[in-house]
């Protein structure tokens, strides 16, 4: 049989200690991702400084009770200064590769319903460093008088950064400057994108052929390196020039495969060619390759213009543009327009009539349009006119104009658009003309001006035409200004009058408006009627769900109230308990005319009357519940999380004691908390303590204390806190504490560092030594470190257990030096003593040396202690007796020896007030101290008599 402790906790009474701890939030922002600087600007300003790609990590501390809930939202670092939609709801903002659009202005909000909320900000300055781009420009001038040439270059280098760039230019490996060379001369131009400088050639030299190179700096910030890029100028530096195999407009027919050549005419260095395509891409099966495209089998959605560029950063580049026009005809229209200049808008003899032909056509100024009567051309003559390009009309649109029309000119008409020996099908439309033709009237057919549907069901809009011909019907909304049809369009157009919809929505519900086109018609004032579209959709209603707390024995009102629906009525209110139905509460009469809510009234709250209730509301289309979870529960207790220094850790064991606050929400909402169900588990395990803790009357705003003992270094906790009234179990709160390493600082009450936190109390790394203390523990070492150097684990003997050591493998040499130095400690007290572990095993060990650094004038560092050579693979300890006289820190000196086993590990390091223990220890002798790896058994004896045990057998 093997016995294991489990768990140990002390529980000591409660108190209560303070009235209204309730306080507004508190925040502030504190980074802790890879920041190259963060500092203040001249108006105080925070500004955090990081390099693109890099990880953003900002956090924001808070304080305040209840815990504020924080909520991260930034402005655009633009002068619109908007707000992104998106917020982060966490105390920590995390960023992985920032870009340099996520630059801006960081909004910490934090609010707990106590006062205003708190707001900090921070800048985020992201820096960055592009590729350089490099162009050469050249010009060449008379100078007049002399018969000569200048010829002058300029050498502009742009890159974009954060901070401005600093531009060196180099001829060769020779830095330039006009101070040193009057031929060149170094300016930034106006009105440039990026960081700009120019490097100009003045009257080129035959020196002036060299190669250039431009190199940008933001000076490492962040560590950004520097960018360069080199030019070398000759004789024959050029511009790109370029020409086309075709001309600049190329038509062709559908189903033809296009090639065009972009040929190179000049450019040195060698251009390199690109094409495009606008609007959008290059066509699917394109083949760009140099400057030859070629497009398989073109349709008419390729037509478009295409771009050959030729670039080599000499001048401007080179463009040639081809516009590729593939043939194609659709949307045949035509348009009957009565006696103008007489008003009219009907056909009348003696009356001019005009019938006009349009088709949508690539390209539209080649389209031939010829009209025919009765299926016979018809005849030019003194009363029939055929025109073109109406400025009245669609541009290319053809009219057969009829003058003072006779009886003889009724008949059909046909106009036909084609073009001339272009494999393009021809496209016609008819129109007759006789007394029978009259414009059109519409009407909304009877019992359809109003449309009643469900949400989610199909619903079809109808409006009647009459007239011959009959022309489309275009449908839009009336009531809601840009509003759009489930089609995306403004307006729609349908052949038979008929709007269809399907599954409609709410946003759906209003005034439509149906109205005669103006083509394939009458060419008149548009005819229009309207049809209303009425959505019902079931009820919604408030609250959807509410927590009703009441004390035993007290009346309850429950209400369920209609927000919207249609119709916005309640039909029926029907009331359950535990999904059992209700009988109907009373009806009260003012109510009963036009209901928007439901009631239930329970006149005592009871263990039996406990429990969820529901209004079921129906306005005859659907139904919608309110949900009411009635009880005497108490409400959860209010974790306190701005107790000073909560955590204590203890000298003579690896053991620490917790300080547990917290505040009851809304006590006197029900009845009177009578004492709390305590509940601790440490993490990764299933056993937990439980006890009772009694408590007298709690007030609102109480703080209430309870101290947790004896929890193992560096284990955390789940803490589950539970208040209990004569109605039974209320709701439980639950929290994580976690062990944090105390600073370390000299007083009667001793503390102790482990090294379980990462702050490791305080003590940081000497920037002045060769190489660095490490902080590890059994599961975090190196598997394939050295053997037969170094502890197993630290002086608990626990895996979990960290200690601090230094690696003397390679690149260590030997005499390299770690050191590891304490906090500054105010000296109020004659005599101190410095207690510690160490572990020197290895033939290796090189030495341990204990120094203190005197603050009082100038940094003064005196040898305390030492030790030195190999001292078995156990833990020792060492007291050792100091006298500062002015502030001080302590300094362990890790020295590394003359091979790789050589390994130094310190832990539990404690400096209290007073002279050490009379009978000190040898350092050369072994001691093994409880806890240690060689103690295997827990020690009752130093927990105290308040100890709780908690102990599993295992067989």
């Amino acid at each position: 049989m093997e016995v294991t402790c489990l768990l140990l906790l002390a529980l000591i009474p409660v108190h209560c200690r303070g009235q209204g701890v309730y306080a507004p939030a508190q925040a502030q922002i504190v980074h802790a991702g890879q920041a190259c600087v963060v500092k203040e600007d001249n108006i105080s300003e925070r500004v955090y400084t990081i390099r693109e790609g890099d990880t953003l990590v900002l956090q924001c501390l808070i304080t305040g009770h209840p815990r504020p809930q924080v909520r991260w939202t930034k402005t655009a670092g633009s002068a619109s200064d908007k707000f992104q939609e998106t917020s982060v709801f966490n105390e920590t903002l995390r960023i992985e590769r920032i870009a340099r659009t996520q630059g801006g202005r960081y909004y910490c909000k934090a609010e707990n319903g106590v006062g205003v909320p708190a707001i900090k900000s921070i800048r985020v300055d992201v820096q960055y460093l592009d590729e350089p781009v490099l162009t050469v420009h050249q010009t060449v001038s008379d100078v007049r008088g002399n018969f000569y040439q200048e010829k002058t270059v300029f050498l502009r280098c742009t890159v974009n950064s954060n901070p401005p760039a600093r531009f060196i230019w180099k001829r060769g490996s020779n830095t330039l400057s006009h101070s040193q060379d009057n031929g060149v001369d170094i300016y930034e131009p106006l009105y440039t994108q990026g960081e700009t400088k120019v490097l100009k050639l003045k009257n080129l030299r035959p020196q002036d052929y060299a190669s250039y190179t431009c190199q940008v700096s933001v000076r490492n910030v962040c560590g950004i390196p520097d960018k360069a890029i080199t030019f070398r100028l000759t004789n024959t530096t050029a511009p790109p020039a370029l020409k086309l195999s075709v001309n600049e407009t190329l038509v062709v027919n559908p189903g033809e495969n296009v090639t065009v050549h972009c040929l190179l005419t000049g450019g040195d260095p060698p251009p390199q060619l690109q094409w495009s395509h606008g609007p959008g891409p290059l066509p699917l099966g394109a083949l760009a390759q140099g400057g030859t495209l070629s497009i398989p089998s073109v349709h008419a959605r390729d037509s478009g213009y295409y771009n050959c560029t030729a670039t080599n950063n000499v001048g401007n580049p080179a463009k040639k543009t081809v516009n590729l026009l593939v043939r194609s005809m659709k949307n045949a229209t035509f348009q009957i327009t009565p006696d103008v200049i007489k008003e009219s808008e009907n056909i009348q003899l003696g009356q001019d009539l005009k019938l006009s032909c349009h088709v949508d056509a690539v390209p539209q100024e080649k389209v031939t349009y010829q009209w025919f009567k009765n299926g016979k051309p018809a005849r030019m003559s003194k009363r029939l006119l055929v025109t073109r390009n109406d400025p009245e009309l669609p541009a290319v649109t053809s009219s057969l104009e009829l003058i003072d029309l006779h009886f003889s000119d009724y008949g059909t008409y046909l106009c036909v658009a084609s073009f001339p020996g272009a494999p393009v099908p021809d496209l016609s439309v008819e129109v007759n003309i006789s007394s029978e033709t009259v414009p059109p009237t519409i009407s909304v057919p009877k019992g359809r001006a109003v449309v009643t549907v469900r949400e989610g069901s199909p619903a079809e809009l109808q409006c009647e035409v009459r007239g011959k011909p009959r022309p489309p019907v275009l449908w839009s909304r009336v009531d809601k200004e840009a509003a759009l049809l489930p089609s995306g369009l403004p307006l729609e157009e349908t052949p038979d009058g008929k709007l269809r919809l399907e599954r409609v929505s709410r946003d759906l519900s209003g005034t439509y408006r149906c109205q005669t086109a103006r083509y394939n018609g009458f060419n008149v004032r548009p005819r229009e009627a309207q049809v209303q579209l009425n959505v019902h959709f079931p009820p919604e209603v408030e609250p959807s769900s509410q927590d009703v707390r009441q004390a035993l024995g007290r009346p309850v009102l429950l209400r369920c109230s209609l927000l919207r629906g249609s119709p916005q009525r309640i039909a029926s209110a029907v009331w359950r308990f535990k999904g059992q139905l209700l009988p109907p509460p009373p009806v009260i009469p003012a109510a009963a005319e036009a209901p928007d809510h439901a009631e239930l009234r329970l006149d005592a709250v009871t263990r039996d009357s406990s429990g969820s209730y529901e209004c079921s509301v129906s306005n005859d289309v659907g139904s919608a519940a309110c949900l009411f979870q009635v009880s005497a529960k108490a409400y959860s207790p209010e974790f306190y999380f701005d107790t000073p220094n909560p955590t204590r850790s203890h000298k003579l064991s690896k053991n620490y004691s917790y300080v547990l606050q917290w505040t009851q929400r809304e006590p006197d909402a029900v009845d009177p908390v009578l004492n709390y169900r305590l509940s601790v588990r440490q993490l990764n395990q299933h056993n937990a303590v439980v006890k009772a803790i009694p408590v007298r009357r709690v007030e609102k705003g109480q703080l209430l204390e309870y101290i947790l003992t004896d929890l193992r270094v560096p284990h955390s906790y789940e803490v589950r806190l539970t208040p209990y009234t004569t109605f039974g179990a209320g709701d439980m709160a639950s929290r994580i504490i976690h062990y944090t390493e105390p600073i370390n600082s000299p007083n009667l009450s001793d503390n102790t560092c482990h090294f379980e936190d990462e702050k490791i109390c305080g003590y940081t790394q000497d920037l002045t030594d060769n190489f660095d203390w490490t902080r590890q523990n059994a599961l975090t070492q190196n598997p394939k470190r050295s053997p037969n150097t170094g502890p197993p684990t630290d002086i608990s003997g626990t895996p979990e257990g960290y200690y601090m050591f230094i690696e003397t493998s390679r690149p260590r040499e030997l005499g390299d030096r770690a050191r590891l130095v304490s906090p500054l400690y105010n000296a109020s007290a004659k005599f101190y003593c410095v207690s510690f572990f160490y572990h020197m095993y290895g033939k290796h060990i090189g030495s341990l040396n204990l120094l203190v650094r005197s603050r009082n004038k100038g940094a003064l560092d005196t040898h305390a202690w030492s030790l030195s050579g190999n001292k078995g693979n156990v833990w020792q300890q060492a007291h050792v007796p100091i006298n500062p006289s002015g502030p001080f820190q302590i300094i362990f000196e890790g020295v590394r020896g003359s091979g790789y086993l050589g390994d130094i590990a310190i832990d539990d390091v404690t400096l209290k007030k007073g002279e050490c223990p009379r009978k000190q220890m040898d350092p050369n002798k072994v001691v093994v101290m409880p806890g240690s790896a060689a103690s295997c058994q827990p020690c009752p004896q130093l927990w105290g008599p308040v100890a709780i045990f908690l102990l599993a057998l295992q067989r």
